[in-house]
Order: C-alpha cells, then structure tokens, then sequence
C-alpha cells in the first residue's frame, strides 16, 4: 500500500515539479512520477513515508494555485469494503466513533495505524461495498470538534477481482496486534485504549463519593481521564469491597485511579475514618508470575523507586470463575499512583507478550477469536478470561479460563464470547482424554457441581466414563463440543490437573487423548511410510501413534493416541482434524455445473 495518487494537479504541472515538492517536504519516493492529465501516481519505499506524504500534503499544500489531493493509489478491483479515516481528534472516544460508523451499516473491523500526526488513523471494514461507498461519501469532511475527516479507500485484500481474490493488493499497513477496543488519547503520537483495563477494588464505603451526586463525580473523573469507568456495585452483595474497572489509555488509567485515590482520602477525613486505604490492584494470576519476576526483583524494584510496600494474595484465594489476584499497595498517594503505573505496564507487557505468541499461528486450524481469548469489537456479556501463553519449557503454565468476579455487570476482561466462525458452525467433535483414576473426584466436584460449570463455561458435552475394572489406574473423559471448546475443557482439565497436585511441581501434566477416524483415513493420518505422523510428531512434540493391528469399530472407526503436554497434544488434535476435513472434502460429490458457481453466491 505504498503507491500514491495524487489529484487535482494542474495541468502545468510537470514530474519535475512534484518531485521538487516532496524534496522540499523531505519525502522520499521510489520511482518516477506518472503525470497525467490533472493527477498523477508515484511510488514511495514503506507504507510510513506513504501516510507521512498523505498526512504532509494533502489538503495542504498548492502547486500552480491548485491544493494537491493526495491518498493511497487503490485498484478498481481492490475498492470494496476498506476505507482509511484520518485526522480523527485525539481525545475521540470510541463510543463516539464506533457510533458514528455504525450509522452507515455493520462494522467488522477497525484497527488503529500508527503515525507520527497529532489526530489519530483507523482502517475500517465494512461488511458490504454499498456500506464502505456510503460511509465514504458522507464521512469525508465530516466535521469532528473543529477536525474534518479524512476518508479514502484502501487496498482490500479480501476483493475479488477478475484474477481472484487478494491478487494486487499489498499487506503494507500491520493491523495491531488484536482487533481494535479503545480510543485516541492526547499526546502527540495517538494511542488507543489498552487492552488491558485497570481493575480496583476500593472499599464499599466510599462508592457513593467516587460516584457522587446524581453520578456527577464519576462523571468529572471519566470525562477529565478520557476513561469508561464501571463500579461493579451489584456484585458480591454485602462484601466490604467493590471492583471498578477503567478502560482507557495506560495515562489515563492512572489518571483516574489518582482521581479515585484522593476522593477517598477525602472521604475519610469527612467521614473520621482512621484506617489507613492502600490501593488494590486485581490482575489475572497469569500476568503475577512476571510482575514479580525471578526472586521477586521486578517488585522489588517497583517497591524500591516508588517508596511502597506491595504485597499478593496468595494462590489458595483462586477460584475456576476468579482468577485474578489482588496487589495491595501501601504508601502515599503520589507514591501508590507511580506504583500503579509500574505494576500495570509490567502486566500489559506480559498480556502484550501471550498475544503475540498465540497470534503466531501456534494451534492452526483453531478460530482463536472464538475462544473469547482476545479483545474484539463485540461487547457486551459476560466474557471468558484470559489463557496464559505457551509454555516456554517444562513448568510452562497451563490455561486457566474464568471470570474476573461473577456477576450480572460488564465483564471485568475484555474477552468476547465464544462465536461460531465466519464459515458458519464449527463442525462438533468428541475427543477422549484419559485422567489418573484418583482425580475424578477433583473433576466432577461436590455433587457435580464443578463438571457443570465447566460444561457450561466451555460450551461442551463432559462426560467421565465408567472405569474399566476395580483396579483402573485411568479413566475416560468423553468430550463432545466444536474446536474451540475442546480447547477450553481439556485446558482446564489439565490445569485442574496440576492446581490439585496429581502432578508434582516440577512434574509436566501430560494426558493420552484418542481420537476416533474413519478407518479409510488411517493412512492419511499416518502418510506414505509415516512421513505425515513423523512430521506431525516433529511440528507439536506429540507422540502421536495410529495402531497398525485395530479392528475397526461398528461405525468403521480406528484410533489415533495422541500424548503430551497441553499444547502439544492441541496442535496434533488441529492438525489430524484438519486432515480429516481435507479427506471428506474430497470425498463430497461435485455439485452440478448448472447454476451459479459457489464463488459468486453471497
């Protein structure tokens, strides 16, 4: 996306005079200029100088008395559902923006580029042409608090075109790590929200002063930190302390939690309340281990250049739909504030660091946005929380999915539920996982109340069966469900797993899972001489083994063994399924040539 066009260019213009132009504006370009009658094209090195050019010239700058028009050369073919909006306010709320998007039909993405301007940059998808057109039309130079928009199309790559799909375009504009959830914030490099809000507890108390009036205190705080701010007063009923969650930038997070910290210093001095109030911070036990890091130096240093005295709860307060532990910061309010900033900038970076290890296509085939483990432009609901990242080695940590704190309010993660993906329905798939026969009463629970969240929260049928004889050393798990909730039950098994000590603490949980294939595609699980298992074997340090001596069942079935760690045992499970899928495509019959072919069907 580095190939510019240029418009309203007079026709006295010459490629010479553009060149002295961006010369004189120290843009660089990577060709030479293709100068036609009133515009022109040119080629710049990188997707940065191209928006540096744009954001420079366009609009602003005059050659023969005419203002240039500068944007991102796209091809008929490639404008489809893609725009760029520019110029947005810094300060803009995505409320504000999403709002306004919306009114021109539905939204499936919008991610934030980096650019050195004040205004911020979003790339926007829309789920039709008629809506791109639409918004495209009306949004641009649409005033926004004294800042006109910016809108043009941009290079879709998922156009289809007379070469098909994606041909021509260029990926040069990287999409943020995870879909978009936040908003420009001030400063002169624009920042979204993070995707790590900041969660507090605060004594009960002192709620209806953070609130204040008619809301008019919380009103002040989330307007003056451009923050969203949720107190969660319905939860836990009759509890001394009540959770608050702030979205916003990482600045103005910490802006309002100073905010709050001195409404309830002040509180306490109206009220005569002698108690000294620290700061609590909740985060999810996956992102503690790293904020205390080896020997406890990360908080220790935290502890040592901010003056505080910070302790953690222990494990033991974790429960399957709580787990987040709380930071108790002890200290005065300018010194907690430093504390809160440093505590939560090591927690973004161990979030920032498990997504881009699971965005690196660590489990193909698995639709990781239904997993509810990454934020995404739905809301609403109460969300799953967070996996921890792949285990770097033997004590690597296994997935603990839960809620933040239960309740009817917003999720206090900023996971979405679980979704069919984009092809419609995942297809259901049963995977037997077998467990050390001591542990089934860990897994049902008391009355089978723990083999019922579970089955709920995964979205999967969880069945243990019945042990094979007085002396079993194992028993069967029978799980029924799509991709995504395999992936959710047998990671919460196996974390179940080590949490009750079955395993010993520097002993790696590791489970036989079977699955059942047709006896036809046995040997394209195992490939011409192995090669197909071996390299399997090789790709997710699986022992994968297909039993040459089986007798198929009375559903012409065979078993695959797979054992290993979780994740080992995950991408071996995506992988024979995947094999599986290409085997009853080829099996399909072809549809009729009449009609209309599948690639046109909308």
């Amino acid at each position: 996306m580095n190939k510019l066009y240029i418009g309203n260019v007079s026709e006295e213009a010459s490629a010479v005079d553009l060149e002295s132009i961006f010369e004189q504006w120290k843009i660089p370009y990577s060709g030479p200029f293709l100068v036609k009658t009133g515009y022109a094209f040119v080629d710049c090195p990188d997707e940065k100088v191209a928006m540096k050019a744009i954001d420079t010239l366009s609009g602003k700058v005059e050659l023969h008395g005419k203002l240039l028009e500068v944007e991102h050369s796209v091809p008929k073919r490639q404008r489809s559902c893609k725009l760029q909006i520019r110029n947005i306010p810094p300060h803009m709320q995505w409320e504000v923006l999403d709002g306004l998007l919306a009114q021109y039909g539905t939204v499936e993405s919008c991610e934030q580029v980096n650019t050195e301007t004040e205004t911020a940059v979003v790339n926007v998808r829309y789920g039709a042409k008629d809506q791109a057109r639409q918004a495209l039309e009306k949004l641009n130079g649409f005033l926004m608090e004294s800042y006109a928009l910016k809108v043009s199309y941009i290079p879709d790559e998922l156009a289809t075109g007379p070469e098909g799909p994606g041909l021509g375009g260029r990926r040069g504009m990287a999409a943020r790590g995870t879909p978009r959830s936040g908003s420009p914030s001030l400063g002169a490099r624009p920042k979204m929200q993070s995707d790590v809000p900041l969660r507090m507890l605060v004594p009960t108390q002192f709620v209806g002063a953070i609130i204040g009036k008619e809301g008019s205190t919380i009103r002040n705080i989330t307007k003056q930190t451009h923050s969203k701010i949720d107190i969660h007063r319905k939860e836990n009923a009759g509890a001394a302390e009540k959770p608050i969650t702030v979205h916003s930038t990482p600045e103005g997070c910490s802006s309002a939690c100073r905010s709050i910290m001195e409404i309830m210093q002040k509180e306490a001095v109206d009220t005569k309340f002698t108690e000294e109030i620290p700061l609590k911070i909740l985060a999810h036990n996956n992102f503690v281990g790293r904020l205390i890091g080896k020997e406890g130096r990360n908080l220790k240093k935290i502890e040592q250049d901010t003056e505080t005295k910070i302790t953690i709860s222990p494990l033991q307060d974790l429960t399957l739909y709580n787990p987040e532990r709380t930071i108790t910061v002890k200290g005065s309010i300018e010194a907690c504030a430093q504390a809160e900033q440093e505590v939560m900038k090591k927690i973004r970076e161990a979030y920032d660091n498990d997504i881009a290890a699971m965005n690196s296509n660590l489990i193909p085939g698995l639709n990781l946005n239904a997993l509810g483990l990454f934020p995404g432009g739905a809301s609403g609901g109460v969300s799953p929380s967070m996996v921890s990242a792949p285990p770097a080695g033997p004590q690597g940590a296994y997935p603990s999915f839960g809620y933040g704190v239960c309740g009817s309010e917003a999720a206090p993660w900023p996971f979405p539920a679980s979704s069919p993906s984009l092809s419609g329905q995942p297809e259901t798939e049963t995977v037997y996982l077998f467990i050390p026969a001591l542990a089934v009463g860990a897994i049902i629970g008391k009355q089978g109340q723990h083999i019922k969240q579970l089955s709920r929260f995964a979205g999967a049928s969880i069945k243990i069966a019945p042990a094979d004889g007085v002396e079993a050393k194992q028993r069967m798990v029978i799980i029924t469900g799509p991709p995504e909730a395999q992936f959710k039950a047998q990671g919460r098994i196996f974390g179940k797993l080590k949490e009750e000590n079955f395993f010993g603490p520097k002993e790696e949980v590791k489970l036989e899972a079977h699955i059942k294939v047709p006896s036809s595609a046995a040997g394209r699980v195992i490939g011409k001489g192995g090669k197909t298992v071996n390299e399997l074997q090789n790709l997710s340090s699986a022992e994968v083994v297909v039993p040459r001596d089986q007798t198929p069942d009375e559903n012409d079935q065979v078993v695959v063994k797979i054992s290993g760690h979780f994740y080992a045992s995950q991408v071996a499970q995506r992988r024979i399924q995947e094999i599986l899928s290409q085997v009853r495509r080829q099996q399909e019959p072809k549809p009729a040539p009449s009609g209309p072919s599948l690639a046109r069907r909308k």
